[in-house]
């Protein structure tokens, strides 16, 4: 590889990343606030976040969970959110007891409760333990929200909110995926960020 065609790569991924900002902007802008909104009512009402995914998305989970724990920008009160891909006792258990297709569904049903928000993660919108933990979030009426690429696969039909990247480049889609997420953080941190402690 020259330099040149490997800058020439490099830009060309970039140009290709910076587009598909701007379409998701146009085609997930209304959703995305539409999913900050509804995560804002569920913590103003004393729920939680629920984040779930596989591989890159199971990290992107983990992230998100934590700037909701800790701080995006704005100094504020912690918010309750949790990654229900980070306990490897729960994770090998289940997937052992139960099948990795219901490593997630499982948690939901242990820790869902009416109100909180379940967010799923999947790059190609068909991984199954992130469908089935969508399925299960709906019937003990969580709000769910799904972030997915290509055309949203099956995590659609169980998602009160889906945010489809249209692209079916891997990579391109976790990009705007994680854009999404920090999205979505920044605005509810600006929604509470002037809530004191004990009071959303």
């Amino acid at each position: 590889m020259t330099v040149d065609n490997a800058l020439a790569q490099v830009t060309a991924s970039l140009k290709e990343g910076a587009e598909l900002r701007m379409k998701v902007a146009q085609e997930c802008g209304p959703a995305i606030v539409q999913a900050a909104c509804a995560m804002t009512k569920c913590l103003r009402a004393g729920g939680k976040l629920l984040f779930f995914g596989n591989g890159g998305s199971a990290a992107d989970a983990q992230h998100l969970a934590a700037e909701f724990v800790g701080r995006f920008v704005l100094e504020r009160r912690g918010l309750p959110a949790m990654a229900l891909t980070s306990d490897s006792s729960i994770l090998t258990a289940l997937g052992n007891d139960y099948g990795f297709d219901r490593v997630f569904s499982r948690q939901i049903e242990a820790l869902g409760q009416a109100g909180d928000v379940a967010v799923g993660i999947s790059t190609s919108g068909n991984s199954p333990n992130v469908v089935a933990a969508l399925k299960q979030a709906k019937s003990q009426h969580l709000k769910t929200i799904g972030l997915a690429g290509k055309d949203g696969g099956l995590l659609r039909q169980f998602c009160d909110i889906p945010l489809i990247v249209a692209s079916p480049n891997t990579a391109r889609v976790q990009e705007c995926h994680i854009t999404i997420g920090h999205l979505l953080c920044e605005l509810v941190e600006n929604e509470l960020s002037g809530c004191k402690p004990g009071r959303l």
